[in-house]
């Protein structure tokens, strides 16, 4: 049967060759030593597609790139949508074991590498990695071929969308494998389409933007590309991340928007310029990826004003499934601080119990979504696919709960609920209260090996600066979590780190964190 053609949306493709079509003489992307027109990223952009036409990529062809934040980046990301290419994103901190595993997986064909950074990384997948044909370097690199150099050859050409429908696959991105081996999730045209759409009527948008990239160009921030090019904003991206480079950036280009992972809002509250710089051009940050400490929340808003916007979602279906808005975070409501908003209206969202009817008006259930936003599937995983999508929903695995106004709150990851002595415990409503201690900058809290109950509850801590651990101050959080929740759920013990390890998306990896107090175990929780 032929595709309906007359009804099917513009996708990302188009989009990104609509945005760069708009504007001319513009700024489009601001990137160290680099300031790129929209004019000058539109022609770069045709010159890299034509560089993959060229080596015989197109729709189809399997992508992976692995890189620093340079402006090439940027154009390799606009070709390969518009080229028709699938893509896949490695994490810049992952092991060669991690991303071998992801490329071998995912039938990669091409590896498109940063040479500065990673030409021992590309050697070392070559040999592991048998369906490589080809190694696509961003300049002069000992190995594969200078991409760049190739690109150069070509003169730019008219932006054309490539024939593909809105089932057909766009990217495979792997989730953050808290539980087991990452999963590859197929994103098609069209989630990737209405992410996007969802993204530009919903979320609150500066009139001009000038959109600060702090995280990793190829993850987290090209997901905020088109809705800036739409609107014909400027792209600021950092190479690294520091508190001062930060602040500098957005005193020097008076920077209106930003994202950033909890964790990044930390690290700039502590930070003496978090009341000295001046950031009064700053009009939304946007935060999301993992759970929002509700008490350094309430500490940026009173130190930066009512300019932070969540957004929930997850791989399978990404960013847009809920958002809180600005004006929600209401410092009269301080519960509300721990909600992630309300749910969006172009997907459909419900509470479900464990045979997948809806629970009673305020109770917690997992939260499970339908909508165009949703994976087609996870690649080469019939049986979790099946187990993930059972009875037509999507099932995110996060538990939730609604309050009478209709904000959704995540009780927690299913996943990571400790039973203890027949006794359920979800891990975030002990963070919450433990997070509310003025000495504890980031907490983890999960479940360890204990022959009485099976499973205790255990606290992981980082302490904020000028703070040291002391039996003192164990007995503080035990006994605050004690009068807050009752002695099932405070934490038997607590340790204190220097930090904490973190996902690909900047979220506390509660499977590494877990994995060194149950190594020795038969059974692993």
């Amino acid at each position: 049967m032929q595709p309906d053609i007359i009804h099917q949306p513009p996708f990302m493709p188009h989009l990104i060759i609509d945005g760069l079509n708009r504007y001319n003489d513009e700024p489009c992307l601001h990137l160290g030593d680099t300031i790129a027109s929209y004019t000058q990223v539109r022609e770069s952009t045709s010159q890299y597609i034509q560089a993959l036409q060229s080596k015989g990529l197109g729709i189809g062809s399997r992508i992976a790139i692995i890189s620093g934040n340079r402006p090439e980046v940027l154009f390799n990301l606009s070709a390969m949508q518009i080229a028709g290419c699938c893509g896949t994103a490695l994490h810049p901190l992952g092991s060669t074991d991690d991303h071998a595993y992801v490329l071998n997986d995912a039938e990669i064909e091409v590896l498109v590498f940063d040479p500065s950074l990673f030409t021992d990384r590309a050697r070392e997948l070559k040999e592991k990695v048998p369906s490589l044909k080809h190694l696509l370097s961003f300049g002069p690199a000992e190995i594969g071929e200078d991409y760049s150099a190739l690109a150069s050859q070509f003169e730019p050409q008219p932006l054309v969308g490539p024939d593909v429908t809105g089932d057909d696959i766009g990217s495979i991105i792997y989730t953050g494998g808290t539980t087991g081996k990452p999963k590859g999730v197929l994103q098609t045209y069209r989630s990737a389409a209405y992410m996007t759409m969802m993204q530009i009527a919903e979320w609150e948008w500066p009139d001009e933007i000038r959109m600060l990239i702090a995280t990793p160009l190829s993850h987290a921030g090209a997901a905020f590309f088109v809705p800036t090019l739409q609107k014909g904003g400027c792209f600021y991206v950092a190479q690294g991340f520091t508190p001062d480079l930060i602040f500098d950036m957005i005193e020097e280009h008076k920077i209106t928007a930003t994202m950033l992972v909890p964790i990044m809002l930390y690290v700039l509250l502590d930070s003496p310029r978090a009341t000295t710089a001046d950031i009064s051009s700053l009009q939304s940050i946007y935060y999301g990826a993992s759970p929002m400490n509700p008490v350094r929340l309430r500490e940026g808003i009173e130190k930066w004003g009512h300019i932070f916007f969540q957004f929930f979602g997850q791989s399978e279906a990404p960013m847009t499934l809920v958002s809180m808005k600005k004006a929600d975070h209401d410092l009269s409501k301080p519960e509300r601080l721990s909600a992630c908003g309300r749910p969006s209206p172009w997907t459909r969202l419900a509470l479900l119990d464990d045979n997948n009817q809806p629970v009673a008006k305020g109770e917690s259930g997992e939260i499970c979504v339908r909508g165009p936003i949703v994976m087609k599937a996870y690649h080469n995983l019939p049986e979790q696919t099946a187990k993930t999508m059972a009875a037509g929903w999507l099932h995110t695995g996060d538990v939730g709960r609604f309050d009478e106004d209709g904000f959704l709150y995540i009780v927690d990851r299913t996943k990571d609920m400790i039973v203890t002595g027949g006794f359920n415990v979800f891990p975030r409503e002990v963070e919450d209260v433990i997070s509310a201690h003025p000495a504890v900058g980031q907490v983890a809290v999960i479940g360890v090996p204990s022959e009485q109950w099976g499973e205790e509850v255990k606290a992981v801590i980082v302490l904020r600066p000028g703070h040291s651990p002391s039996e003192q101050l164990t007995t503080e959080i035990t006994q605050t979590v004690k009068e807050a929740k009752g002695s099932v759920q405070a934490p038997k013990s607590i340790d204190y780190v220097d930090s904490l390890p973190l996902t690909a998306v900047g979220k506390p990896d509660k499977k590494v964190l877990r994995a060194s107090y149950w190594s020795d175990q038969e059974r692993a929780i």
